[in-house]
């Protein structure tokens, strides 16, 4: 079913590419009003990279929307590559972008891995934050790598046997470890298999009800890989320490207005999480999608994420209260 509540289809007034830490080159691009106020769409993944109808939460006549492909995502370069990839890497790309273009303050916007590395950044540079939408809450926990390596087989044995399956039986104890080892082996043919066992896993799991359209773009090779191996290279080698990081530095970001919808029945990112952050984050307005998983194109939750930014043009605030 088509989505209607996401704007027109809409393309760049501007694309660049930003020179960071070799090798990283990393593909921007801005949407809607040159004189607009700014907003900064954060994508999930890590390595999902930004696509089309990311431009499309955002109204055109209002919003100057700044779109990042991060570090070995999408339109970067090179594709996959882990080197000096990290949240803190992250935060310094972003801040050289917004002080190439110009930008004091903005908003963010940032779903799924998005919303991890939005509140990460929200809470290196609270000052640089107008406002946070948040969707599809995530923040690197050791019992949220452990729902999405294990325990969603509890709702989608099917799917999750096809991707341990891909695994030997003798190292299936430690799925990561063991995709890890051959994303990251000599044997290319084997890395791209095991890149696509994952990343068809996870996007067959975001939607309520199967969306083939959208996993055979997650079935693509780079994006595949990208996908793969940085979410792979983050679970295993960028751990937040401590494990709630997070949650207990909610304290920095308390006055950001502050809005995040997540899917009742989101089964990538467990809708646990967003209870977890409203309780260390009163101030926080919150929705739940009530037939929806885990994706942004799942149409309640674009017409919440697009109300968001609509408030934002009319109010200067996400927030249902207006606050």
């Amino acid at each position: 079913m088509a989505n209607e509540f996401f704007f027109p289809p809409i393309e760049p007034f501007e694309t660049g590419v930003l020179n960071v830490d070799e090798p990283h080159q990393l593909y921007w691009e801005q949407c809607g009003n040159p004189e607009g106020e700014p907003i900064l769409f954060l994508h999930g993944g890590p390595g999902a990279g930004c696509s089309e109808f990311d431009r499309r939460f955002f109204d055109p006549q209002h919003f100057r929307a700044v779109l990042l492909d991060q570090r070995g995502s999408g339109r970067s370069r090179p594709v996959g590559d882990l080197t000096d990839n990290t949240m803190t890497a992250t935060v310094r790309d972003i801040e050289q972008l917004r002080e190439q273009l110009g930008i004091d303050r903005w908003h963010v916007f940032g779903g799924s891995y998005g919303s991890t590395i939005s509140l990460f950044y929200a809470q290196e540079k609270p000052d640089r934050c107008k406002s946070l939408v948040l969707r599809g809450i995530w923040t690197l926990r050791e019992e949220e790598l452990d729902w999405w390596l294990y325990r969603v087989r509890m709702i989608q044995p099917e799917l999750w046997n096809t991707f341990a399956g891909f695994i030997p039986e003798p190292e299936r104890d430690d799925l990561l470890e063991a995709y890890w080892k051959r994303l990251t082996g000599d044997d290319r043919e084997l890395a791209l298999a095991a890149a696509k066992h994952w990343a068809i896993y996870e996007t067959a799991c975001c939607t309520l009800l199967p969306n083939k359209e959208f996993t055979d773009h997650f079935a693509d090779d780079n994006t595949a890989w990208a996908v793969a191996r940085l979410e792979a290279h983050y679970f295993r080698n960028n751990r937040l320490e401590p494990d709630s990081l997070l949650l207990d530095r909610v304290e920095r970001i308390r006055h950001i207005p502050a809005f995040a919808v997540h899917g009742r029945y989101d089964i990538v990112c467990s809708v646990k999480n967003l209870f977890d952050l409203a309780q260390a984050w009163p101030e926080l307005d919150t929705a739940i999608a009530p037939a929806s998983g885990h994706s942004s194109h799942e149409p309640e939750i674009t017409r919440e994420l697009v109300a968001a930014t609509n408030r934002i043009a009319m109010t200067g605030s996400p927030k249902l209260s207006g606050g």
